[in-house]
């Protein structure tokens, strides 16, 4: 089968297009045939090792799970003698974090693993982008404790994390408001945003209005920064470890002074959090934004251009 190969660490262009094995499944997993997937920031973290802390989980001297790739959509193509929660020929989507490999045709999965079919209507370059940039928002969301009455600004609205942040939101918070750069106010209007800031214009963080709850979907900012913006007992939640790792030290430290705090969650990937994803798919709460679709020849443009830090949404990957 065809994946999208990289045997050490580095730009994207240590990936290349190969043909390897197609992997056989076990008992308990089944084999998907990859019709789409991402490029995200996790797959860019984890074939550069950045940060370097990445290196312990896949590999300290050179990736040890060469074919990458976490989100994805395709079809049941076989299953393992005690597989019973899915059939040959189901629609599934899903994501896997801990073994990869959506970066190729085909994909071993295990069946209790996050791992759910696909919402009727949903083609497969619209299930794949579902996932990633969905369950950290969704994470980021649950751990500030976001409630009716809350006022919540989202800094990076545009991208997968924060574009889904922006729509699960406005279920939730009574007034969103979004930053984003002047060519995608509108789109983030039509997410679902009460209020968009255009930070090529002015400075966030001088805002004159406070909040509950600051997400920082992009990790680009830090709690010293937007500590102004809260409120008393405010809380400010990023996708990033923070300069020096600050992060989670601060979301260990703040909550002890009794103010304004820092809260660092741990992500959770369980079947549990797809079926959720399936669930506000379906009730018209959440649609992934893709900003364009390449085929896999051009995995190594697709990871060059999310790089840029210009991407709006998902880049999603046409297997």
């Amino acid at each position: 089968m065809r994946a999208a190969v990289h045997i050490r660490y580095g730009p994207p262009g240590v990936v290349r297009i190969c043909e390897v094995e197609k992997p056989t499944p076990r008992d308990d997993e089944v084999l998907v045939r990859v019709h789409a997937t991402t490029v995200n920031r996790t797959d860019c973290g984890f074939r550069a090792a950045k940060p370097f802390i990445v290196r312990f989980f896949t590999g300290l001297r050179r990736p040890r799970r060469t074919v990458g790739g976490t989100e994805f959509a395709g079809v049941v193509e076989g299953r393992g003698r005690g597989v019973t929660a899915f059939e040959v020929g189901d629609r599934v989507f899903g994501y896997d974090e801990e073994t990869l490999g959506a970066h190729a045709e085909y994909l071993t999965i295990a069946q209790d693993a996050s791992l759910t079919t696909m919402p009727a209507h949903l083609t497969f370059e619209e299930a794949a982008p579902s996932t990633e940039g969905a369950h950290y928002a969704l994470m980021l969301i649950r751990a500030t404790g976001v409630e009716a009455g809350h006022d919540v600004l989202v800094y990076g609205a545009t991208g997968a994390i924060g574009s889904a942040a922006v729509q699960l939101l406005k279920h939730l918070a009574d007034n969103v408001t979004a930053v984003c750069d002047t060519p995608n106010l509108e789109l983030v209007r039509g997410l679902g945003a009460d209020r968009v800031i255009d930070y090529t214009a002015e400075d966030f963080t001088r805002d004159q209005q406070s909040y509950d709850v600051v997400i920082d979907a992009v990790g680009k900012s830090t709690f010293g920064r937007c500590r102004r913006l809260l409120k008393p007992g405010g809380i400010y939640v990023s996708t990033d470890l923070g300069p020096l790792i600050q992060n989670p030290v601060l979301a260990l430290v703040t909550p002890l002074l009794r103010g304004k705090k820092v809260v660092f969650p741990i992500p959770v990937h369980d079947q549990e959090m797809v079926e959720g994803l399936k669930a506000l798919i379906e009730a018209g709460e959440f649609k992934p934004v893709v900003d364009r679709v390449l085929p896999l020849d051009q995995i190594v443009e697709a990871y060059e251009y999310v790089e840029t830090g210009q991407k709006v949404g998902n880049v999603v990957i046409r297997v």
